[in-house]
């Protein structure tokens, strides 16, 4: 088996020691961007050398990048160069703006293409979009780290896609997962067999069934998670154990709501912090749910593993017409000292909202909270105190069991 890089099979110790010399690299450059003025004044760059070092910085928040970016175009203040200084700019829904560049794989998807088995000699019928976001450009760049030629096919026209598929010879996909299918029974149809023989999917769910259709077909289909801010983030191997974090970003799991990181194995919100050093993100909070898996994988790559995705950890609920957030859940976990965790959970009665809050706690006395729930909730509910490490470790802070049948 060949990988992408020496980083891919590095032992613990050198991932630490590489970790130690080119995190305070970052967090510095990240102090010189006006970005982040006023979150990252007080902190020793040349302190944060580790993952758990790195607990002690405040997250950045999509929307709080958002905000940065419609008083500082187009980045916010967030990137070390101009916006001239870069190859494009893309524009995601919010709007966000995203940086781009034609630096080799910039957006580090390479190493997801070389574990799928894409590389020189290989055309990639490349349907991820290319205008405004990034994310045709993201494979593109990819493509060209491991020696591939694309075709920037994009969606729609399938019947002509099928064509130029069919005359060029491409030899691997690259797009949402179900858009594969869709030009393989257009193919069925027009009585064209095509080459496709490597799937690299995004941007959805890769549902079993679904990949063992292409399996069926002769088709070994992986997929990687990758945003738009952040590149690519983890990938599948063949191995199929779970996403492989990649090694140009550090990843977290932490509660929603939150900055402080979950025990390996419970689910929480994923943050990400990238090396990119053009575009230093620092402690990013992807608003999606994912859980650290034990050990490395089989296929010899020995950077963490996370579950893929399990959610949205943006679980903000309305209750009684009130908006009720994880942040304030946790500002109500970290105004007692003996709560370890909370749940908020909105139900019905009677026709009425009613909102009851389950509190992990070594002390009995419900009344004690009830307070405390009123000022930082905004709502009056039930409060029921639970024993300690009773609560599901789903990642859920505010769960709805209404139905709206």
């Amino acid at each position: 088996m060949s990988f992408f890089d020496d980083l891919e099979i590095r032992s613990a110790d050198q991932r630490a020691a590489d970790l130690a010399r080119d995190l305070p690299e970052q967090i510095a450059r990240a102090k010189g961007v006006a970005g982040y003025a006023g979150t990252l004044d007080g902190i020793d760059a040349a302190s944060v050398t580790s993952v758990e070092a790195l607990a002690d910085l405040p997250v950045l928040r999509k929307s709080e990048l958002g905000k940065a970016q419609a008083a500082d175009a187009p980045f916010g203040g967030f990137t070390t160069k101009p916006a001239s200084g870069f190859s494009h700019i893309f524009q995601s829904p919010g709007p966000i703006y995203e940086p781009s560049s034609t630096d080799p794989d910039w957006w580090r998807m390479g190493r997801f293409l070389h574990a799928i088995g894409i590389g020189e000699g290989d055309i990639v019928h490349n349907c991820f979009g290319y205008h405004l976001t990034p994310a045709g450009m993201i494979f593109e760049s990819g493509a060209r780290a491991v020696g591939a030629a694309v075709l920037p096919a994009g969606t729609g026209q399938t019947e002509l896609q099928v064509i130029a598929a069919r005359d060029i010879g491409t030899t691997a996909y690259a797009g949402t997962p179900d858009y594969l299918k869709v030009i393989l029974e257009k193919a069925d149809e027009m009585g064209v067999t095509l080459g496709i023989t490597r799937a690299a999917v995004g941007g959805g769910a890769l549902f079993p069934s679904l990949r063992e259709w292409y399996a069926g077909r002769g088709i070994t289909c992986l997929q990687s998670y990758a945003t738009a801010d952040l590149g690519n983030i983890a990938y599948e191997s063949p191995a199929m154990e779970g996403l492989i974090v990649d090694e140009g970003v550090i990843v977290e799991i932490v509660t929603p709501g939150t900055g402080d990181p979950v025990p390996e194995g419970e689910v929480g919100e994923v943050v990400v912090t990238t090396l990119n050093p053009d575009y230093p993100l620092i402690r990013f909070a992807t608003g999606d749910l994912s859980a650290v898996m034990a050990g490395a994988s089989p296929c010899g790559r020995t950077n963490i593993r996370i579950k893929g995705w399990m959610g949205r950890a943006d679980q903000t609920t309305k209750i009684k017409g009130m908006f009720v957030r994880p942040e304030q859940v946790a500002q109500l976990v970290a105004a007692h000292a003996e709560i370890t965790r909370a749940r908020v959970v909105a139900s019905r009665e009677a026709e009425q909202d009613v909102m009851t809050v389950r509190i992990e706690s070594g002390s009995p006395d419900a009344e004690a909270y009830e307070a405390s729930v009123a000022a930082l909730l905004k709502l009056k509910g039930r409060i029921e105190v639970v024993a300690p490490d009773s609560l599901p470790k789903d990642g859920l802070v505010i769960e709805d069991q209404r139905t709206y049948d």
